[in-house]
Order: structure tokens, then C-alpha cells, then sequence
């Protein structure tokens, strides 16, 4: 049995089997992995040196291997990595500065990809064969009843697939690598998957979509949103068949206004550029951990679990498939929740809601002899107590201000935040930014963080490099 049918059938099977066959693969996974670690990388065999042999399952004493970070592991890239070929700077002038060669094997064998920096330097991150396999096949297989419907997928049998990738180009972001990588192992698939680069202007990229006319739109949800503005307007004139958005939060009435403008279903998935195969999607719509290959663990402030049905502050994800650079216990920073009970579509994996980063959680300085309760303190900052403040709360004072159409907000200081603001055809820039800075400084009396300074920048809201639109967060 070749390697790639042997994961599909154990995949296959994993599906079927019980949450206690899960358990062993899991168990049987880790043990090897760290096992790997300890061997053949110099940066594990150091962190684990006076961890116990014995730490290799998941339930009982995972909790005892340290967890680690992107900086941490990105200073210490060369050791590692458990191949000695590949170091940085190899990768950096071989792949990561070309790019003709990106969605390219390095070395004939690993696939490259970037984070996309959203919480500061990109992490670069190989992929062995397994790890890609995995990612390749859990999909097909897990969601192969539930990716779309029988009616849909008739009028895929009539009109053909065309796939449109609404991603930033130019950069080895996961969304792009795995496109072009799709994209080099076929011609025929090459005339029907293209990368539409949504750092482009929006004009041409009307224009490209309208020349094309995809049957599916994959990649960020804020750009679906721009293009059911565009579609709304006439000026975009395309009729896919589905919406499949990843990459960033899709809240339920962005979703339904993508669905309105576009006349087709939308679609959400949760993946990472460090665990490519993190979840699938059910029929009842709900997302399940591919625990068989994946190991998450949504944690508090302090590392320590959180039970399931509680809000996580992060999460720690311990990617199984992937041994040429080991991610063990590796903090992803998004804020999760995992289910706490089985789901209706009878899966044995459990299911996990996605809430968002968890260091877009904002950090402003307390108002003079405010009192709080300890809920709505973080710790002394440099003038005192600071005040959390969620990113969804500042956005939603912002976006109901009369006249934003988009905005991005920048947490700069302790005492300082800088608006972008993009404005619905006829307001007065002076009236919605006096609006806008009343509302806020309302919000933040309230919250008890008053005197926080409120700056309005002169470019308007734009996408980081990766090509996602994030609206709020920390500078």
C-alpha cells in the first residue's frame, strides 16, 4: 500500500471510528513526534532536557512539555528544523526572495509557507510529505458530502469549475503557495484555479473576475464583502456558485450580505499556515478539529486548560503530521471555544467555534480613581491599571457612525488610538470624524479609560501585506 493511500484509508477510518481509536492515533502520533523532536532537533532536544521521557500523551501529561511561540522558535530557525540541509538563509535566497518560484518544492520535497505577520515578523513555516498528503487528503475525504449540495453540485457538472483565489499575491502566504502548487501540477488546472490578487486595484480586479467568471471564490471574507459592494453596483457581474472564506472572522451578517450580493452559498473554513488541515466543516455547518492529526488545546492566560464550552484566551496547536519542523504545543493566538458535548452530525471529533486573535484584545490606561471589578483589569501598565477593551465592542462604536462605510482602528499607546476611515459617497469627512471621535470618547468613559487620545490618519483603510483587512488591533 503506497504511502498516500495508506493516510487516506486510515483517514477514511478515523471518521468511522471511536473517540477512543482517536485517542490512540493521537497518543501513537505524539510519542513519535517527540520522540522526532528530542532526536533530530537540536532547539527541542534542548527545551525538553529535563522533561521526562514518559511525557508523550496527549490527556494525561502533555501539559508538561513546554509551550512554545513563533518568536522564540523563528530566532532559533536553523536548530529547529530536524533537516541539517536547511537553514534561513538558504530557504530565503533559494525560495522565500523568488518569486517565480513560489508554490515550488524546496529541496524537491518540502512546501514553504509564510504567516501573515499579522502580530509582527512572518513565520516561516516547511511542510515534510506527509504533512502535505494529510493536508491534501483530509479534506477531499472529511467534507466530501458536506462541501456543497446536490444542486450545486449538478450546476458544477453543467457549468464547469473556475476558481477564483481572492488572496494577496507576491508572498509565500499559504493561500497563494497552495494554489500555484495546484496550479504546477496541471496544465488543465492552471486554465481553471488563478490567484486574484486583492492588493490590486479594486477597478482591475472587477475587471479580471468579470473576464473570468468563477463558478467559486476562495480566500478573505473582507474582500468578498468589497466585491458584493461591486456586484451590488453593477459594476461586477459575476454568478458564482459558492463562497468558501478563510483567513479571517466572517461575522453572520457580512456572511448574508456576500450571500445576497453573489446569489450563492457562503462557506467558512478554519485553517493555519502551521496545521493546513486544522478543521472540517459538518452538515449541520459546524467546524471539528481533524483530531486524528491535530491536537488543540484552548488555554488561559497562564497556559492552564480551559474546559470545553469556555472561551479560551489562546489556544496551543501541536501539528501530528509534520516532522521536519516540529510544532508542539505551538501558540496559534486565536481565542477558541470547544464544544462541549458530541454534534448532531454523529462525528467523533469535536467541534470548535473560532472567535478571532487573541491579542486584538485592546489595553487602554485607566481613568484617574476609576474602580473596576477584576474582570476589567490587566495588570498595572506604565500609568497604573489598564482597561480590556474587545476589538468587537471599539469596532461597533465606530462602524455605526453615520457615514463610515470601512474603517481600521490602531491601538498606538496606552492613551492614544489612530482611526482610518473610508466614507459613503457625500459625507463630510470633518462631521463623520467629529461624530466618530464624541462616540468613541463615550465609549471609553464608559469603559472606564477616559482620556484616550483619538487621531484620524490621512490614508484610508488598507489590507497588511499578507492581503487581509483587519479592522482592529494593537500597534
Amino acid at each position: 500500500m503506497t504511502r498516500l493511500t495508506g493516510i487516506a484509508w486510515d483517514i477514511w477510518r478515523a471518521g468511522r471510528a471511536s473517540q477512543d481509536a482517536i485517542a490512540r492515533r493521537q497518543r501513537d502520533r505524539l510519542a513519535a513526534l517527540v520522540e522526532c523532536a528530542r532526536s533530530s532537533s537540536p532547539y527541542y532536544r534542548r527545551l525538553y532536557r529535563d522533561v521526562p521521557d514518559t511525557v508523550t500523551d496527549p490527556v494525561t501529561n502533555l501539559g508538561e512539555l513546554p509551550p512554545v511561540g513563533k518568536r522564540e522558535l523563528m530566532e532559533n530557525f536553523d536548530e529547529w528544523v530536524t533537516d541539517p540541509h536547511i537553514t534561513l538563509a538558504g530557504l530565503k535566497q533559494d525560495l522565500l526572495d523568488a518569486p517565480s518560484r513560489i508554490g515550488g518544492l524546496y529541496r524537491g520535497q518540502y512546501l514553504v509557507v509564510t504567516s501573515s505577520g499579522s502580530t509582527g515578523d512572518p513565520a516561516v513555516l516547511v511542510h515534510d510529505r506527509t504533512s502535505q498528503l494529510v493536508a491534501s487528503l483530509l479534506g477531499p475525504i472529511r467534507e466530501r458530502r458536506t462541501l456543497m449540495t446536490a444542486a450545486e453540485a449538478r450546476a458544477f457538472l453543467h457549468r464547469g469549475l473556475r476558481a477564483a483565489a481572492l488572496i494577496a499575491d507576491g508572498g509565500h502566504f499559504a493561500g497563494v503557495v497552495l494554489t500555484e502548487a495546484a496550479r504546477r501540477r496541471s496544465p488543465r488546472i492552471a486554465r481553471r484555479v488563478r490567484v486574484f490578487s486583492v492588493l490590486r486595484p479594486l477597478p482591475d480586479l472587477v475587471a479580471d473576475l468579470n473576464d473570468f467568471q468563477p463558478t467559486v471564490l476562495y480566500g478573505y471574507p473582507s474582500a468578498m464583502l468589497q466585491l458584493a459592494a461591486e456586484q451590488k453596483s453593477g459594476r461586477l457581474r459575476i454568478h458564482p456558485l459558492l463562497a468558501v472564506a478563510s483567513g479571517e472572522s466572517l461575522a453572520a451578517h457580512a456572511g448574508a450580505d456576500i450571500e445576497a450580493a453573489l446569489g450563492c452559498r457562503v462557506t467558512v473554513r478554519y485553517l493555519a499556515s502551521e496545521a493546513l488541515a486544522l478543521t472540517s466543516r459538518c452538515r449541520q455547518g459546524l467546524l471539528h478539529v481533524n483530531a486524528d492529526w491535530n491536537i488543540v488545546e484552548p488555554v488561559d492566560d497562564a497556559f492552564r486548560p480551559v474546559p470545553a464550552g469556555e472561551l479560551s484566551h489562546t489556544v496551543l496547536v501541536t501539528n501530528l503530521a509534520n516532522r521536519v519542523q516540529p510544532l508542539i504545543r505551538y501558540n496559534l493566538g486565536d481565542r477558541v471555544q470547544l464544544g462541549a458535548g458530541p454534534c448532531a452530525c454523529g462525528s467523533p471529533f469535536p467541534t470548535l467555534r473560532v472567535e478571532g486573535r487573541s491579542g486584538d484584545v485592546l489595553s487602554f490606561g485607566a481613568a484617574e480613581g476609576a474602580e473596576f471589578d477584576s474582570a476589567g483589569l490587566d495588570g498595572a501598565g506604565l500609568d497604573g491599571a489598564v482597561v480590556t477593551v474587545l476589538p468587537l465592542a471599539l469596532g461597533t462604536v465606530i462602524e455605526e457612525t453615520a457615514g463610515v462605510r470601512r474603517f481600521q482602528a490602531i491601538r498606538t499607546g496606552l492613551r492614544s488610538l489612530t482611526v482610518r476611515l473610508e466614507l459613503w459617497p457625500g459625507a463630510e469627512p470633518a462631521a463623520v470624524q467629529a461624530a466618530t471621535r464624541d462616540r468613541l470618547s463615550a465609549f471609553f468613559a464608559a469603559q472606564g479609560a477616559d482620556g484616550v487620545d483619538v487621531r484620524f490618519a490621512e490614508e484610508p483603510p488598507r489590507p497588511d501585506r499578507s492581503g487581509k483587512f483587519r479592522q482592529v488591533w494593537s500597534a
